[in-house]
């Protein structure tokens, strides 16, 4: 079930907190990797939030890796809050400012392919993601025995 009421909107400082613990509350079952609060203030001009009536719900982040790549990362939606459409309306805010930025393809390294492939993304072969990408991956516990799948989408413009 869907909801109109959820607010979709650019991470402040105050959101850090709660960012932190969606991430890791998914690290710590091994569904994506940690994130410390120094990395999430570092990088919190690259997340988006989902709140409703000022309860923060999810969070995405989109990463550029370079002038045409860019990576939809930390996508997590609250355990009480899922199969709503917050973790599509995450990407699609993350696909969106990737258009606006003139940004041509957007990747996503993942457990659950099915719900990008929904959105418009196709497997890859990790293989044919740039070399440049996986310098977090020397922080994942999986490394170098990475089980997830790449989705790739080429975007619009």
């Amino acid at each position: 079930m869907a909801s109109d009421n959820i607010l979709i909107r650019k991470a402040e400082m105050k959101d850090v907190p709660i960012v932190h613990e969606l991430v890791n509350d998914y690290a710590s079952r091994g569904e994506m990797l940690a994130r410390s609060r120094s990395e999430i203030y570092e990088g919190l001009r690259d997340f988006f939030i989902a709140e409703e009536e000022g309860q923060i719900l999810g969070c995405a982040a989109l990463h550029i890796n370079w002038e045409d790549l860019a990576e939809v990362r930390s996508l997590a939606v609250s355990e009480t809050a899922q199969k709503r459409g917050i973790g599509k309306k995450l990407v699609e805010a993350c696909i969106q400012e990737a258009r606006d930025l003139g940004v041509a393809k957007v990747y996503a390294l993942t457990y659950r392919p099915g719900f990008f492939e929904q959105l418009g993304f196709d497997q890859v072969p990790k293989e044919t993601l740039p070399h440049k990408i996986w310098g977090d991956c020397l922080k994942c516990p999986q490394f170098p025995n990475c089980d997830e799948d790449a989705v790739m989408m080429e975007i619009a413009r």
